[in-house]
């Protein structure tokens, strides 16, 4: 019989979406997010996401796509709650009336170990039920020393500019997990 242990903490990242025009966002963004769930440790540039037209309607043309990390570390199971809160923030920045449509995406997620696991609203059949409507996915695997894509894996999950900034984020949270930075 296997034993239960606690869940090792995790590193916290959270994928923003924006058009060009709105990179603004990205900061007021951060500055909530900082609010909530502390210090940001880690953070892209600003990268072309030209992977899909899948926002183009709703958020218009030259979207960008930025990721933050955060110094603290989560326990796995606030993946959920992470999210509701994340999707209450798109809807005021949609409420602010700054832009048509929808103003900017937020996709929290994390790092642990051997796996970065996506939090969505949407069901699929390589995806978990969590709680309040949310699913998690292992969207990639850290295999060989590097992060690799399952069949599912979003494109934009796949290119060097993202898999470069995950295992930097890999890197930060092995040092920070030696140090204990949990979240209080």
């Amino acid at each position: 019989m296997g034993r239960t242990r606690p869940a090792l903490a995790v590193n916290l990242i959270v994928g923003m979406l924006s058009s060009g025009s709105d990179e603004d966002l990205f900061e007021m963004a951060e500055t909530k997010l900082e609010k909530k769930f502390g210090p940001i440790d880690l953070a892209s540039g600003a990268i072309p996401f030209n992977f899909t037209d899948y926002y183009k309607e709703e958020m218009g043309t030259d979207i960008r796509r930025k990721f933050i990390s955060f110094e603290r570390l989560i326990k796995p199971d606030r993946i959920a709650p992470i999210k509701v809160f994340t999707n209450r923030m798109e809807e005021d920045f949609s409420a602010m009336r700054l832009s048509a449509g929808r103003p900017i995406n937020l996709d929290p997620a994390y790092i642990g170990g051997g796996k970065l696991v996506l939090a969505t609203t949407k069901d699929n059949a390589h995806r978990i039920f969590l709680e309040e409507g949310i699913y998690a996915e292992v969207a990639l695997r850290y295999v060989g020393g590097r992060f690799v894509p399952l069949p599912w894996t979003y494109f934009d999950y796949k290119s060097k500019e993202y898999l470069e900034f995950f295992s930097r984020v890999r890197e930060l949270y092995l040092d920070k997990l030696e140090r204990q930075v949990v979240e209080a």
